[in-house]
């Protein structure tokens, strides 16, 4: 999703109002954008709290912002600057860290971002959190800012397109309940529906903004009384099963079952890539399968 964002920033980067700074990272993937935004490309180098001053003080000068870095750097790091430059203020800053969830796997757990739609959601930025790479041009031309964009990495079941943007979409129907995944996710269910049995497959939403006023009446018709799973690269507290399970629960709406699939949390003694942690979480594609037996 880094090179899709990247191509979309380079069209941004016509409009004067817009800069973008970096934390001294998108090597072989920025050096387009530093060409379209010239001397309103950025580099602070490795000072993200720094950098998000500097973000909040252009903002302040009537500029719109794009901060960018790996995606612990961009909101953990820097937690206290943005809560009190950007958050209370409520200032035009898109933060945008790259590889969320487990990510950079074997960089280890200092390099894997867990509770970052928790944390940036509690300080009332909107979270975006893409599932596919066609996501981010719409995502971005009507995000309201302050907002955390969350980039992963796009994954298509073979000979599927990505369907048109919603923050919530209906991606295939099925008769065995209802399965929802957040952002990267969805490619990875998808994959595992197509290997299921025609009975066997649910019906599958995607949920790619955690705004819970944009998920359509559809959707809790379709739930009701189901079995529901939720799929999620995030620990539970704060996620989106956390929210979507307090929302359900307002509603007064019946579920046959509720199930929440999410990150196990930070590796303390082995390490590997994304998937090898994926498959620690049960958001693997055999566990899945296994998940509508």
């Amino acid at each position: 999703m880094r090179n899709a964002f990247a191509d979309h920033m380079i069209k941004l980067g016509q409009d004067k109002k817009n800069i973008f700074l970096t934390g001294d990272l998108g090597f072989m993937a920025l050096e387009g954008v530093r060409e379209a935004f010239g001397e309103r490309f950025i580099n602070c180098g490795v000072s993200e709290q720094n950098m998000i001053g500097v973000a909040a003080g252009l903002a302040k000068s009537d500029y719109c912002v794009f901060a960018y870095s790996i995606a612990p750097f961009i909101y953990a790091r820097p937690f206290e600057q943005i809560r009190n430059d950007i958050a209370l203020s409520n200032l035009s800053v898109c933060l945008v860290g790259n590889g969320g969830g487990y990510a950079y796997g074997y960089m280890g757990p200092t390099h894997h971002a867990l509770e970052d739609i928790s944390a940036m959601h509690s300080l009332g930025l909107e979270v975006l959190v893409p599932a596919f790479d066609s996501d981010i041009k719409i995502m971005l031309q009507n995000a309201k800012l302050p907002s955390y964009l969350r980039l992963g990495y796009e994954t298509l079941p073979d000979d599927c397109e990505a369907p048109p943007y919603s923050a919530c979409r209906k991606i295939c129907t099925g008769s065995n309940g209802v399965a929802v995944a957040l952002g990267p996710m969805t490619g990875i269910v998808w994959k595992a529906i197509k290997e299921m049995s025609v009975n066997k497959r649910p019906t599958l939403w995607s949920v790619t903004e955690l705004d819970i006023d944009k998920i359509p009446d559809e959707f809790f018709e379709d739930i009701l009384n189901k079995n529901l799973v939720l799929y999620e690269e995030h620990i539970k507290a704060g996620g989106f099963g956390m929210n979507l399970a307090y929302d359900i629960t307002s509603r007064n709406i019946s579920l046959k079952s509720f199930r929440h699939k999410y990150a196990f949390g930070y590796p303390k003694n082995k390490f590997g890539s994304q998937d090898f942690h994926r498959q620690q979480s049960s958001l693997d594609l055999q566990s899945i399968i296994m998940d509508f037996k």
